[in-house]
């Protein structure tokens, strides 16, 4: 069974602040929102999919629960039609942390709503001031608490090489996702947009995004953290879209639709490493059922690593039914054993 978002997106509505990082009618190339055409993309999307696909219709882009109460509610409404219908399993949204309240969640309770997704970018205050976010790590604190006495889900959506934001505070903040119980996570590495102030910025050479290798090694990191206490990583990355790679939009960062299949490469590399107990000559690499082409990596990346900074010898790699996800064993060949 496949899990599918139907996204319809609502660009900055329901938000007034202007973050630093934060195009999003480039990000989500959507200019105007009309919410006459709502059905018809929802019908649209629902007939590309199998009848044994779940289903989800997922409000992304803006501030969902900051939009205009009415708005809102018309926006529910459409949405829990197509829940009775049994077309959808549930609704989910994306807001911020400040917007939720217990007004807000009052109305969300009488829909299906299975998820809301926090953008909590950082629980560092001094990130979050200078991004000009406008909420602080308290305010998602807060709403974390208030989700959770009421009943409800939340995905905790972070990101990778923010001004001012160290490693260390990007793993401080996904242990803390985790501990707040978060029912899932989403890493976005930085990119620079054009129409923002991180453009500015990056162009007055008072920023420096995150070359590609920097932003996997760095979201490896995190997603470690979300492997180790048992949360589900949804995406790394932006959804891929042509507006994301136009010289029209785009300025700058690690933006590669690749860039999830390179931080699980690079995981497995990590992996190996820590597990090779000074092993110098051949080895064999067990892994998980279909997990062979994270582990070797793109263009063999893996295995050319291992020759070149580990110097091992040879190296064979095998699938083992029994290895789940991440998980590895390593044999050594003898240098005497008879073949």
């Amino acid at each position: 069974m496949r899990h599918i978002n139907i996204p319809i997106f609502i660009p900055h509505l329901g938000c007034p602040n202007q973050c630093i990082f934060c195009n999003q009618r480039y990000i989500s190339g959507t200019v105007e929102f009309q919410i006459s055409q709502v059905k018809q993309k929802i019908d649209e999307a629902l007939s590309t999919v199998n009848c044994d696909d779940e289903c989800e219709i997922a409000f992304f882009g803006g501030s969902f629960t900051g939009i205009e109460r009415g708005l809102m509610i018309e926006l529910l409404d459409i949405a829990e039609e197509y829940v009775k219908k049994g077309l959808v399993c549930g609704i989910r949204m994306s807001t911020r942390p400040d917007y939720i309240s217990q007004e807000i969640l009052d109305i969300l309770k009488k829909y299906t709503v299975s998820f809301v997704e926090l953008g909590i970018q950082s629980m560092n205050d001094k990130v979050l001031e200078y991004l000009k976010r406008g909420h602080t790590r308290r305010d998602t604190i807060n709403a974390v608490s208030l989700l959770k006495k009421n009943g409800l889900n939340f995905v905790g959506q972070m990101m990778i090489g923010l001004p001012t934001a160290s490693a260390q505070d990007e793993i401080e903040c996904a242990e803390l996702i985790c501990s707040l119980g978060a029912a899932a996570s989403r890493i976005y590495p930085t990119l620079v947009f054009k129409m923002t102030e991180l453009e500015k910025k990056t162009l007055n050479n008072e920023y420096t995004p995150l070359s590609i290798d920097e932003a996997v090694f760095r979201c490896a990191n995190v997603l470690r953290v979300f492997i180790k206490n048992g949360v589900e990583c949804i995406r790394i990355g932006l959804c891929d879209s042509d507006n994301l790679h136009s010289d029209e939009t785009f300025v700058s960062g690690p933006n590669s639709p690749s860039i999830g299949e390179m931080v699980k490469s690079e995981i497995y590399y990590q992996l190996i490493c820590e597990s090779l107990n000074g092993a110098k000559g051949d080895i064999t690499i067990e892994c998980g059922k279909g997990k062979t082409s994270q582990l070797i990596g793109h263009k063999q990346k893996n295995l050319l690593r291992l020759k070149k900074e580990q110097e091992i010898r040879n190296i064979k790699v095998v699938e083992n039914s029994l290895l789940d996800t991440y998980e590895i064993k390593i044999v050594e060949k003898e240098e005497n054993s008879c073949v």
